[in-house]
């Protein structure tokens, strides 16, 4: 969401950055590849895997080699997936699946007891292009930039991105609920919600859950010649490039459920669907899980199913997520885990380092002090952004939020729009909505200046009203017609980019006055009550400041007009 629902909040602008081969971050480490080697299938799975398609290569394990080092400080390590800190907890049930996640509140920190940061072995895939970015108005030009204009970093995002899916909990995509009962069948056949088939497929059904159990406990066991072992040979190079993906990510968990049945695909006798739930952890041991749907298909050989492909389910409502359709390079550390494709890897080590910063400042921002374990960003190439979580995001949109379920929200920045620039303030907004938003979002569109407004305060981190740039847009807001109700600022789908900067501003500057007036926790709080609680501004208003909701309104828009002039 785009700054501020909770599916998927905030989007940001971000700099779009030239491709680079390596980082020159102070501090930071290189990501680690994985060698071919390494990657290469076992002379065992070479034996009876089919010809696989140019384009679904295995990617092999995606660990780099054991025995990396701690690095000083911050700064992230450069080790493997599968060679982390002891053996990983073992999973109730797992499946390579392929699937897309919901949304969830975030869970307490965790001590730092994991394994210190360090990137990931990216899989076999080509290059992403990365678009020049739109030239999007920004500051004023400073001595010596030519007259070139700064792209902002924190607003330009769609509204129902931007809204975290918000909207789209009042369409019934509630982040964090699964859909299985509606999911359609391979057939095209709606599975009957709470059926419980017959007893030949409860007990099919059983035995699929066993193997994906299997499956599990080998994926986190860092086991390839496990993960690949429930699965035909055709299967196996896609399923290679998930091993990889996953275990660059670092998963500790990854447990199978399913409340329905197998279901038979009607046009292929023999040949069954299962949609199950996984629920899933990276990096932290124990976590709330994360939670995403697959649909996974089998080939009875004589009485043992084989699994012939995993499909990630229609139904999720947070869409196709990064790892379920792309090789990834990642790089992990102390509080934020940075993804990307293998072509963009050299932007891991800055994008880390910025990301390590960001996420400190957003933990201020957690609701009821309660961060989320890591903050998990991801940075799309042209490509990935228009496939990752659904795309279908407006043009102009340069970040989002969206929630994935165990009360985390994944971070999307896309390549093509974020400026080196923007990006520091592009990362406190997005990671302050995976920080401050509730579990399932919110469903009023009245609050989204609140919401977004948290987001920019945190964005601007403490920097002079003056020195906001958007400061100009906000002026031609108010000069273009505004009515003046803070509850009536949300830009529309396709509101020009002005009109976008101008409703952020004036979401920035109204939360801001409420900061200058009773300070931040108390800020804080009118925030809790509103968008967790469900509290009307008026109800929050009088419970949290002892002051009447229409007399701060009609402050914070005269605050606001007076900033601009």
């Amino acid at each position: 969401m785009t700054d501020g629902d909770e599916q998927p909040p905030g989007r940001t602008t971000d700099g779009d950055e030239p491709r680079s081969t390596g980082s020159t971050t102070p501090g930071a480490a290189p990501v680690a590849d994985v060698d071919a080697a390494d990657a290469a299938p076992s002379s065992a799975d070479r034996a009876d895997a089919a010809p696989r398609p140019a384009d679904d290569a295995p990617a092999g394990d995606g660990e780099p080699a054991p025995g990396s080092s701690e690095n000083a400080g911050n700064a992230p390590d450069v080790s493997d997936p599968a060679a982390d800190a002891g053996p990983p907890p073992r999973p109730t049930g797992a499946t390579e699946a392929d699937a897309d996640p919901p949304s969830h509140p975030v869970a307490p920190p965790v001590a730092d007891t994991s394994p210190p940061p360090h990137p990931v072995a990216d899989t076999n895939s080509s290059p992403y292009p990365v678009a020049v970015p739109a030239p999007y108005p920004g500051p004023p030009a400073q001595p010596g930039q030519a007259g070139t204009r700064t792209v902002r970093s924190r607003r330009r995002w769609p509204l129902w991105t931007a809204l975290g899916l918000a909207l789209g909990l009042v369409a019934g995509a509630v982040p964090g609920v699964l859909l299985r009962g509606s999911a359609p069948d391979a057939a095209g056949r709606p599975a009957a919600k709470g059926d419980p088939g017959t007893a030949a497929q409860r007990r099919l059904g059983e035995r699929m859950l066993a193997l994906l159990d299997r499956q599990a406990t080998a994926l986190v066991g860092a086991d390839r010649t496990g993960f690949l072992a429930i699965a035909e040979p055709a299967a196996r190079p896609a399923l290679s490039r998930r091993y990889a993906a996953l275990r660059a990510l670092r998963v500790t968990t990854w447990r199978p459920a399913a409340d329905g049945v197998p279901a038979e695909v009607g046009e292929r006798p023999g040949e069954w669907r299962f949609v199950v739930t996984v629920g899933y952890c990276f990096v932290v041991p124990d976590c709330a899980p994360s939670t995403v749907e697959v649909g996974t298909r089998w080939r009875l050989a004589g009485e043992e199913p084989r699994l012939t492909a995993v499909d990630p389910s229609s139904t999720d409502p947070a869409g196709v997520r990064p790892w379920q359709v792309n090789d990834l390079a990642v790089a992990v550390g102390k509080r934020a885990v940075v993804a990307t494709t293998p072509a963009q890897r050299g932007r891991l080590p800055g994008l880390l380092a910025q990301a390590e910063t960001a996420a400190r400042a957003a933990d201020r921002y957690a609701i009821g002090g309660r961060p989320p374990d890591r903050y998990l960003v991801y940075y799309a190439g042209k490509s990935e952004w228009q496939r990752w979580y659904g795309g279908g995001r407006p043009k102009w949109t340069a970040g989002y939020a969206v929630g994935v379920g165990g009360g985390r929200h994944d971070v999307v920045l896309n390549a093509q729009i974020v400026t080196p620039a923007g990006i520091d303030d592009l990362l406190r907004h997005e990671l302050t909505h995976a920080a401050s938003l509730p579990d399932r979002g919110y469903a009023d569109r009245a609050d989204w200046w609140l919401v977004e407004g948290l987001a920019e305060y945190a964005g601007a981190d403490g920097q002079p009203v003056h020195r906001y740039d958007g400061l100009a847009e906000v002026r031609d807001l108010l000069r273009g017609g505004w009515s003046g109700r803070l509850d009536a600022v949300a830009p529309a789908d396709d509101a020009s980019d002005d009109r976008v900067g101008g409703a952020y501003g004036v979401g920035y500057l109204a939360v801001r006055h409420l900061v200058d007036r009773y300070g931040e926790q108390r800020m804080l709080d009118f925030y809790r009550a509103v968008v967790h609680q469900g509290r009307t501004p008026e109800q929050a208003a009088d419970e949290v400041f002892g002051d009447p909701w229409s007399m701060l309104h009609d402050d914070c828009v005269a605050y606001v007009r007076a900033v601009v002039g």
